[in-house]
């Protein structure tokens, strides 16, 4: 999961959502809220008609709502409508559900939680343990999955204090990071699992997680200790930092005779753990 994209719970159900950083706000998948409201078999359809009742309105708010690209059923990335927090109400009143009003204090508290997070960041940290748990995640991978977040924030730091710009830069050195230390590139990394958009660190295994921790963790202290002037000198240091993983994983494989990296992802980890019960 990514911080701007987040599946977020109402009542058990799926709602996607993006944060948009520069606004500081959500924006959610109104399909999904049509869903959840109206529990349609069709809410596209409901939509349509739905919106363009609202426009014959002159409600701005609708046609003010723009789209974005988020994860579809098919797995895919696809542009769906989405709303504020604000612009939500106006569809939501104009739909006769009884869960209405649940709904809108589950958007406020949406909202409110967000603010507490940027008040206080071990609140995000809390409330991702617990959005891991409901997906049905086993706690020992989630503490590993917390602490790999709080080892790749430190090295965007240690990139963000060298001057190196997000983006572009950050993907190219995680690629290197990620090549010396599993020896397939992140795109390659992905195929192997069967992803398409979701996040790889999201369906790693405990082993994959923590080599991939001391990847990002080598590559920062490196990088903390020859200071890198630029981007150049940086490419260096992330082979350095991943190449460490990469002899830890090998010997492991030699001792244990078997891959490490694998193509298990977190549907199957998930279902084979499910049929242990």
């Amino acid at each position: 999961m990514t911080k701007q994209n987040q599946i977020k719970l109402f009542e058990d159900q799926k709602v996607r959502t993006h944060w948009n950083q520069d606004e500081e706000q959500w924006y959610f998948s109104i399909i999904d809220v049509i869903a959840i409201l109206t529990e349609s078999v069709e809410p596209n359809a409901y939509w349509r008609k739905l919106k363009q009742r609202l426009k014959t309105e002159g409600n701005q708010s609708v046609t003010n709502c723009h789209a974005l690209k988020m994860i579809a059923l098919d797995g895919k990335m696809r542009f769906t409508d989405v709303a504020t927090t604000q612009q939500l109400f106006r569809p939501i009143q104009s739909i006769p559900s009884k869960k209405a009003e649940p709904f809108k204090l589950w958007l406020a508290k949406i909202a409110n939680e967000r603010f507490d997070e940027m008040q206080n960041p071990e609140l995000s940290i809390d409330r991702a343990l617990q959005q891991y748990l409901n997906l049905g995640y086993s706690q020992n991978w989630i503490n590993q999955r917390l602490k790999s977040i709080e080892i790749r924030k430190s090295l965007t730091d240690e990139w963000q204090r060298i001057g190196l710009k997000k983006g572009q830069e950050f993907a190219n050195l995680t690629d290197i990071i990620t090549k010396s230390c599993s020896g397939k590139t992140t795109k390659e990394y992905k195929i192997l699992k069967g992803l398409k958009k979701e996040n790889l660190r999201d369906n790693m295994t405990n082993t994959e997680l923590i080599l991939n921790m001391l990847a990002e963790a080598s590559t920062t202290d490196i990088s903390k200790a020859k200071n890198p002037r630029n981007f150049t000198e940086s490419k260096k240091i992330a082979k350095q930092g991943g190449k460490i993983s990469g002899n830890a994983r090998k010997e492991l494989e030699a001792k244990t005779g078997k891959k490490i990296v694998v193509g298990l992802n977190a549907k199957k980890l998930l279902k084979s753990k499910d049929n242990e019960k």
